[in-house]
């Protein structure tokens, strides 16, 4: 018998985690005290969602979009000691620059969160005469420097890999055009040194379900599991009352990830729950971030409802695999 996947990612003892209900039949279940942030969680701001969350020091930090009353969005960071209450500081991040030439903004969300080696990176959807991926580092969470742009405009869902692949960065990304992405496939690139990015590689699809025949982004940080990489990713449908955005699931293989091994044919989690339908932009579950517990393959999500909410989702390592298995994509 082959054995089961493994998480191979650090222990975190204090993950959050709440057990599904006794009759629960999905492999991906909602916190039952969401949303963690609602409406007008800061004074300055009026929403805040599509944000990222890491594992740090026996607690946990985060980089949050953090819509303003003037509708703009900017990067806040936070600190919690459970990840489910979060206090948000009410001044933006102060970058500093590699470039002067980079000290420009119009506005910055959906970020994500990794830690490779011993730096946190952040990426995040930003303004280069459009929308393309931002890039920054620190090492402490008090100094935050930007570094160069991944692409040229237009791109969205710059997600990287939580190391090194064949010695190089890997990022995975959604190519776009000026209107509302309607490109839609998620590509792999690579990168000697965190600024010049190549070998680009075409990974997935759009298709196979409604549910994501629009287009597909990536979502959180890719987990490493024993058989490969897990990537949770949204998928979008354009119905007759608008775009709906729900969560997928997809294995990439361990050493040339623009290669999928299997794939879910259906959505692991979709706009149900009022906190997910109705807001600034109703029918969206957007995953941006997920804790993997290395020892129990526990893993929490964190997700964006109807672009109005913070949320949380919880599963496991080996109910992903399930979902995958019982329900391939042809």
């Amino acid at each position: 018998m082959r054995p089961s996947p493994r998480p191979l990612c650090p222990d975190i003892p204090a993950i959050p985690w709440q057990e599904p209900e006794p009759d629960g039949r999905d492999a991906v279940w909602r916190y039952r005290d969401n949303p963690l942030l609602d409406w007008d969680p800061i004074p300055c701001a009026s929403r805040i969602f599509n944000s990222a969350v890491l594992a740090h020091e026996g607690a946990f930090v985060g980089v949050f979009r953090t819509e303003y009353h003037d509708g703009i969005p900017r990067l806040h960071f936070g600190r919690s000691r459970d990840g489910l209450a979060w206090n948000i500081e009410e001044t933006p991040i102060p970058f500093d620059y590699e470039d002067e030439s980079l000290r420009r903004f119009h506005y910055a969300y959906d970020p994500r969160l990794v830690r490779i080696e011993d730096t946190f990176y952040i990426t995040w959807c930003n303004d280069l005469h459009g929308p393309t991926i931002g890039v920054a580092r620190t090492t402490d969470f008090r100094t935050f420097v930007q570094m160069e742009n991944a692409f040229l405009p237009y791109n969205r869902n710059g997600v990287l890999f939580p190391r090194r692949i064949g010695g190089r960065f890997a990022m995975l990304s959604r190519p776009s055009d000026t209107g509302h992405t309607p490109f839609g496939d998620i590509f792999y690139s690579e990168s000697p040194d965190m600024t010049f990015w190549g070998r680009h590689r075409h990974v997935m699809s759009r298709g196979g379900g409604w549910w994501q025949g629009l287009k597909i982004g990536a979502g959180p940080v890719p987990i490493e599991t024993s058989e490969g990489w897990l990537l949770l990713y949204h998928g979008v449908v354009n119905t007759c009352n608008g775009y709906v955005y729900s969560m997928g699931v997809a294995l990439l293989d361990s050493d040339e990830p623009w290669r999928v091994r299997q794939r879910c044919a259906n959505s692991l989690l979709r706009p149900q729950k009022p906190y997910e339908t109705t807001g600034f932009v109703p029918n969206v579950c957007f995953p941006c971030a997920a804790l993997c517990d290395g020892a129990s393959g526990r893993i929490a999500i964190y997700y964006g409802g109807a672009d109005t909410t913070t949320c949380l989702a919880f599963t496991t390592v080996e109910m992903l695999f399930e979902a995958m298995r019982r329900h391939p994509q042809r």
